[in-house]
Order: structure tokens, then sequence, then C-alpha cells
């Protein structure tokens, strides 16, 4: 019930109810709250964005001043005035092998995420291709018991979005495995929760990237038979590894601090121990769980980049890598693109999580 309404109040909102706003606002039947509502819910949102591209702007258009400058003087320091005048000519004609590699612009930026996406259609169209050759090939090896030959050529920018998405939801699923029920555990017994305290507290702080090293060393003797790439393996766990504590530690409260009201209904009703945690335990802790596990899927998100970065998995952290080693004219702003592409997709994955608790929540009084 409460997902329904949510959606009709979107659907109002984004259908008819902002053009009544606005029809009410013309004819001036908007009363002054309302007045005031609208302009802090639409207008005062558009008007920070667009203060911040103008400030982005501004600000990108002075660094770029003062690095070409630093580069006229030098010119004309080291090489005489010729050269100073042909580099301030070259700046000038926009040519990108003279221009100051500093902070591109927002125009700069909206340009390189054109330029992406117009490079995943090439790449797509490549391995439609690709496919479309090898598939009696892969059929005829496939019945030999071979492997198929598979398409080696660099992923997209989509590619790698999709990769690294695949890898925070592995890395966030063996974190929820491993997290809820050994909380649960501890949450039930003081025993337990004495028993692991230390380990908790000890392990909690470690770096992303002595997990990684950790899970290396691991995973690379397991898999030392293996021919498959062992990036992806480890990237995930990695994750899960580095991201699971905020569920420990949330589901154990939660647990701890169910109402005894409830733990003694379930004892006169002669409850076994799963049915108690199905049915009483699990529900009077779900509000704590799903906040650990938001903190535990946007602490995943986070610590993928760098994980990806040093495992060398074909994502978004490998992206920003290279184009930050690349030193193009336009990595700058590739690296600005895969920034907003982190934070939005960040921020839907919290929505996504917020919307699933909502979804899933009730009243505590329903528990039994």
């Amino acid at each position: 019930m409460k997902a329904s309404a949510t959606l009709v109040k979107t659907a109002n909102f984004l259908g008819l109810g902002i053009f009544k706003t606005l029809k009410d606002l013309f004819t001036g039947k908007l009363e002054k709250e309302e007045f005031k509502n609208f302009l802090r819910k639409s207008i005062v949102p558009l008007a920070s964005i667009l203060l911040f591209i103008g400030l982005w702007h501004l600000g990108a258009k002075s660094l770029y001043n003062k690095e070409a400058e630093f580069k006229i003087e030098k010119a004309l320091k080291d090489q005489g005035p010729e050269a100073a005048e042909a580099l301030k000519l070259c700046m000038a004609s926009g040519k990108s092998s003279c221009q100051p590699n500093t902070l591109p612009s927002p125009s700069q930026v909206w340009k390189s995420f054109n330029s992406l996406l117009k490079d995943h259609k090439i790449i797509s169209a490549d391995k439609a291709a690709f496919a479309e050759k090898t598939a009696v090939l892969n059929e005829q090896r496939a019945a030999d018991g071979k492997t198929a030959i598979v398409y080696t050529g660099r992923p997209s920018f989509v590619d790698q979005i999709f990769r690294s998405l695949k890898t925070v939801f592995a890395g966030f699923l063996l974190a929820l495995l491993i997290a809820v029920p050994l909380g649960i555990f501890i949450g039930l017994s003081p025993t337990l929760k004495s028993a692991f305290n230390w380990f908790i507290q000890i392990f909690k702080p470690v770096s992303p990237v002595v997990w990684y090293l950790l899970v290396f060393m691991i995973v690379k003797t397991l898999l030392i038979e293996s021919n498959e790439d062992s990036s992806f393996t480890i990237s995930f766990i990695s994750v899960g590894l580095c991201s699971m504590w905020a569920t420990l530690v949330n589901t154990a409260m939660g647990v701890s601090s169910v109402d005894k009201d409830y733990i003694n209904v379930a004892k006169v009703l002669k409850l076994g121990t799963f049915q108690k945690i199905f049915k009483v335990v699990l529900p009077s802790s779900l509000p704590l769980i799903f906040t650990g596990l938001k903190i535990t899927l946007s602490v995943a998100w986070m610590v993928l980049i760098a994980i990806e970065l040093l495992a060398q998995s074909p994502g978004l952290g490998l992206f920003v890598w290279e184009e930050f080693q690349n030193g193009a004219n336009d990595s700058n702003a590739k690296i600005i693109v895969a920034m907003f592409v982190i934070g939005i997709i960040g921020f839907l994955l919290d929505r996504l999580m917020l919307t699933i608790q909502n979804w899933v929540s009730f009243d505590k009084t329903d528990a039994i």
C-alpha cells in the first residue's frame, strides 16, 4: 500500500501536478505557501545547478588562462618571442596538441560524454560483427568440446560501468550472506558477542588496499591451476570483505535490542530456534539491518574504484586510472564524466535500498 501511494504521488507530480502548479502560478490562484513550496522544490534546485555550472565554468576558465600564461612565458624565456607567439596562436586556434591540460569546462565534459557514447556504439558494432563471423566456428568448437572464441577487444565506457555494477552487487551479496547470519548469532548470544568483538574491532578499520592484498594472496593460490581471469573474483571478494562490517554490527545490535516481550511470547508459543529467528527476531530487526545494508552498499561502491584499479579489473576504477595515465587532452574531461557517473550511480543505489526498505517494512506489532 505504501509503495502504491508513493507511485501515485510521483505520477501526479510528474504528470498533471506540475502543470496545474504552473497554471495556478500564471493565473494568480497559487497560494503564498504553495508558491514558497514550488520555489523551494523546483526553482531553487534548478538555480543551484545553474550556479554550480557557472562557477565551474569560471573556475575552469581561470585555471586555463593561468596555465596558458605560464606556458607562453616559459616559451618566451626558453625559446624566444617567435616560439611564444606561435604557441599563443596555436592555443587560439583550438588545436588539442598545444592546449593547457587543466580542469575541463562543462562544455568539454559534455563533449567527452558524447564521445564515450559514440565509442560505445562503435565497439558494440564490432562485437556484433565478431559474433556473427565466429558463430558457425563456435558451434563446431562446442561440438568438439572446445572452448568458444570470445571477443578480446577493449571494453567501452558503458561496458566498464556494467562490469563495476556486476562487481559491486556480487560483493554486496557476499557481504549480506556473511554479515546477516553472523550478526544474528552474535546478537542472540552474549558469549558469541564476546568471542567476536575483538575480531570486529580489529578488522573493521582495515584499508581496502590491505583487504585486496590479502584476498589476492589466497585467491591466487586457490586458482593457480585455472586459466580464467581471476580479477573479477578478487575484486568482488575484496569489496564484500571491506563493506560487510556495517551490516554485521547493525544486525547484531538490532537482534540484541529486540523487545524482550516478543522473545517471551515466542517461548510461550514454543517456537523453535529458526521459527523464532524468522518470525520474531528478523522482522523486529529489519530497520537496523537495512540501515547497515545501505551503508554496506555505499561503502562497497566507494571502495570498488580503488580495488578495480589494483586488480586491473576492467571497470570504472581502471578506466579512471588509465585516463589519468594517458595524459591526452580529453583525459581530464573523461575523468570528470566518470566522476559524475560514479556519483549518480551511488545516489541511485542508495535510493534503491531505501525503496526496498519501504516495501518490506511493517509495524513491529505484526512480527508475531
